[in-house]
């Protein structure tokens, strides 16, 4: 029996999972950091909080597991994506990562738009600029932090920092690279053109590899202090939301998934480069070779109800430690005794502005139609309807340009709660399923090291012999015809709000 390990390295924490070539968990463990917010819309963290999560996990589940280390096989890397990591001449960071959900790049975007018109960048990198990816941060780095930048010899993405530590190799893969906003997704490689107009050198970016291909194995002085041997082979992995496709079998044609982590997303699988030229949706490599597909994200999903539980739900917090269960769950219970609609609440889930379908980093968040009578427990339904809103905008748009699906999986942490995935069954009006994996990220990134291995002969074949169904929520007809009327009031609301959001952000 061979065994597999999947990192997955997330905003909240890195959850490092070993499983046999049958997809079974055998050990897992998990290790957080906090996330700094200097300023308003800001948001970092320091790599080496990532290193030393990978490194001590890594050790805990190879001990855990009490299997040879010799029969471990491969690792793969997911992780949180468009984050920024520089590295000087020796390899060492040079500043916090500044990652995904920052948004403080609004002026460095325009200056994209300078070099290039909008629709030369969705042409070459399927995007439109964008904020919280790598390129715009490595212009603010250039233009505010000029003795930064000029130590940079390496910029890496947060995963592609841990093959690093692990393996010495400067290295990243296509799925990943996608999101940085220099890279040609069509031709699945760096973009000559953009950098040449963004003036940064080729040298500083990775090695490209296809998601499934081996990079590199570990160095000798990881493996003793993990456990490990220094054969260990460590594979291309992929983005987590790339990862995430391939633990939850979204592989093929007409299939889809939604997650509910820190942020949401709808992401779709296409044999073909499909490209919303109002670049409201992303289009990025699959982790499958050959394959692509077209996401729409969400940057305050499950971070709004974080956000909303922790600044206001102490009462649940105590409960839930006197209990012994997890708050998410007394949560789940209550807002099931309010209606759909919250009472006619309504909450706009711009914590930290808004990605698909916006792509506005001044939106801020919302509740409309508070009254006398709503309670605690409405809000907690309004923010978990409002997110789901969020959601049905982007799955509407792939409607709209065509990639139809015709199933949805649902995964992440927002997918474990009965009643969000009710929710969003009524919001979309299809079937919402389950999967017997719950692993997601960490499953995907180990199979892709299964095939980079050998163990496996492809990528679909794999996730037909690991990934099970679990779980159906389909739509209630009255409750999906409530939530129906209550959307199209929830998108009045930005094209309503979006002026005063400019001026808000001005003051």
């Amino acid at each position: 029996m061979y065994y597999l390990i999947g990192i997955d390295v997330g905003t909240s924490a890195t959850k490092t999972v070993l499983f046999d070539e049958k997809g079974t968990i055998m050990a897992s463990a998990s290790a957080s950091y906090p996330l700094y917010q200097p300023q308003n819309g800001w948001a970092e963290q320091n790599p080496e909080d990532w290193r030393d999560a990978v490194l001590r996990t890594l050790k805990q589940v190879t001990v855990q597991a009490g299997i040879p280390a010799a029969d471990i096989q491969g690792i793969g890397i997911s992780g949180q994506m468009h984050g920024l990591v520089m590295l000087d001449e020796n390899g060492e960071v040079i500043r916090p990562s500044i990652i995904w959900c920052d948004q403080r790049t609004g002026a460095e975007v325009e200056d994209m738009l300078m070099l290039m018109p909008r629709y030369k960048w969705i042409e070459i990198t399927a995007n439109p600029p964008l904020t919280g990816w790598t390129a715009a941060k490595i212009l603010w780095v250039r233009k505010n932090e000029p003795e930064n930048y000029a130590r940079c010899r390496h910029i890496l993405l947060p995963k592609d920092y841990i093959r690093y530590v692990l393996t010495g190799e400067f290295a990243t893969e296509v799925s990943d690279a996608s999101g940085t906003q220099l890279f040609d997704v069509a031709e699945r490689c760096w973009s000559d053109e953009v950098l040449e107009k963004m003036e940064i050198p080729r040298e500083w970016l990775g090695k490209m590899y296809e998601s499934c291909e081996v990079t590199g194995t570990l160095l000798p002085d990881i493996a003793r202090e993990t456990g490990l041997t220094a054969a260990v082979k460590v594979a291309g992995g992929a983005g987590d939301n790339a990862a995430a496709a391939v633990g939850t079998g979204v592989v093929r044609d007409g299939t889809a998934f939604t997650t509910i982590g820190s942020s949401g997303v709808v992401f779709a699988h296409s044999s073909q480069v499909t490209i919303d030229p109002k670049g409201r949706v992303h289009t990025c490599c699959s982790a499958v070779p050959g394959a692509w597909h077209v996401m729409g994200v969400t940057q305050g999903a499950g971070l709004s109800l974080k956000w909303f539980k922790d600044n206001f739900c102490q009462d649940y917090i105590a409960a839930a430690d006197e209990m012994r269960v997890d708050v998410y769950e007394l949560i789940d219970h209550d807002i099931r005794s309010v209606p759909a609609g919250s009472d006619r609440l309504i909450y706009l889930p711009y914590l930290m502005g808004e990605r698909t379908p916006h792509l506005d980093p001044d939106c801020r968040g919302v509740f409309f139609g508070l009254s006398a009578i709503h309670t605690k427990t409405h809000l907690l339904r309004a923010v978990m309807e409002g997110v789901s809103y969020s959601l049905a905008d982007c799955k509407d748009i792939l409607r709209e340009m065509g990639v139809d699906v015709d199933e949805m999986i649902v995964c992440g942490g927002g997918g474990k709660s009965a009643a969000w995935r009710q929710m969003l069954a009524d919001v979309y009006d299809c079937p919402v399923k389950t999967v017997q994996q719950a692993e997601g990220p960490s499953l995907g990134a180990a199979i892709l090291a299964g095939v980079g291995c050998g163990i496996y002969d492809s990528v679909e074949s794999a996730c037909d012999r690991l990934v099970l169904a679990d779980r159906q929520s389909s739509p209630d007809e009255d409750t999906a015809a409530v939530y129906s009327e209550y959307h199209k009031l929830y998108k009045k609301l930005y094209v309503n709000l979006k002026n005063s959001y400019k001026e808000l952000a001005a003051l």
